[in-house]
């Protein structure tokens, strides 16, 4: 990043033939518009997408300072419900900034031709096992079990395999029931919690506010932590991607969001109960009680450099030999990562 220096001396001013008035006006005019000259204008907004689901819940403090005018840039919002809706927006140059899912944002990546690259990651592993069940405690447990789980042949499948492939646990060992939505599983987790189930937060910390027979049997992250044995990291549910031109005509803004990102997620982090209104005020969330108590368990983070590359980097190659499609059908280059 370019850095200026601004300098104007007594003797600039008596080869030019300037009053001392005259200097210091002219020194009081070249500082006050940047407080500090040289450094380029940032754009009129930043544009920024991002989901309704916990990869938002971490730039919930950042959206209540930009609305008070307290951030050191301008920030325009848009929550969506599905990745696919932001998608778009980015490839036609509508969004600046993006946090999607981690897979979801290495197949942007190949279908704009390396347009766009991660910045951070922004939440980790979300995933929980929930039963009523006492005698399971850790992977070798699920054997000759039945687990329900949304989203077949998607990274929640793809993060449930690696774990249990790596923990021993061939596909024959287990079954497993597929349902359309997270309120489904939850709802069979009620109806019998002997049943054992995949469930995303928040939808994991509700089941168990409405079923006290019910209990997180594994934390999926942790897990996935322990098989990695201290090396990448954990699980990756959530990045923040920017379009590659706009992080070249804007690279200081960048920088800045980074710190004002990391800055709200400690705020949210540190201050749940304060988190959970944000979060039931942005529609994440339905009820402050669930959101003060999901906020804890959904790793919320802002991981960058050569950290954020290399759990991000195992857990693609972790989805990649499951399916390759679920990142856009190869591992993205090296310029993926900032």
């Amino acid at each position: 990043m370019r850095k200026y220096k601004c300098k104007y001396t007594k003797k600039h001013a008596r080869e030019r033939g300037l009053p001392l008035y005259a200097l210091i006006a002219v020194m009081l005019f070249s500082v006050l518009p940047l407080s500090g000259c040289g450094r380029e204008a940032g754009p009129e907004s930043v544009r920024i997408g991002s989901l309704k689901g916990p990869t938002s819940l971490g730039i919930l403090d950042l959206m209540d300072r930009a609305e008070k005018g307290e951030t050191k840039h301008p920030y325009e919002f848009r929550m969506a419900v599905g990745a696919d809706e932001l998608l778009p927006l980015m490839a036609k140059g509508e969004l600046d900034m993006a946090l999607i899912p981690a897979n979801v944002a290495a197949v942007l990546y190949h279908k704009t031709e390396g347009g766009v690259c991660v910045v951070d990651i922004n939440t980790l592993g979300v995933l929980y096992l929930v039963t009523g069940d006492e005698a399971v405690a850790g992977p070798a447990d699920l054997k000759g079990r039945t687990i329900c789980l949304t989203g077949k042949g998607a990274t929640p499948e793809a993060s449930l395999r690696y774990v249990l492939d790596r923990s021993g646990l061939g596909e024959g060992d287990y079954v497993l029931e597929y349902r359309s939505e997270p309120t489904e599983v939850a709802a069979l987790l009620a109806e019998d919690p002997s049943r054992v189930g995949l469930l995303p937060q928040p939808f994991a910390t509700a089941a168990l506010m409405q079923n006290g027979d019910l209990r997180i049997a594994m934390d999926m992250n942790a897990q996935w932590e322990q098989l990695q044995g201290g090396e990448g990291g954990g699980m990756v549910t959530g990045v923040t991607v920017v379009r590659r031109e706009f992080l070249e005509e804007h690279e200081d803004v960048v920088e800045d969001f980074l710190e004002e990102h990391a800055s709200s997620v400690d705020a949210v982090n540190g201050d749940p109960e304060k988190g959970a209104a944000m979060a039931v005020r942005a529609g994440i969330v339905a009820k402050e009680a669930i959101a003060a108590e999901a906020i804890p368990r959904c790793n919320l983070v802002c991981v960058t450099g050569e950290e954020m590359k290399a759990a991000l980097s195992a857990y693609l190659e972790a989805l990649a030999g499951f399916d390759a499609g679920l990142i856009g059908g190869a591992l993205p280059e090296e310029d993926f990562y900032y």
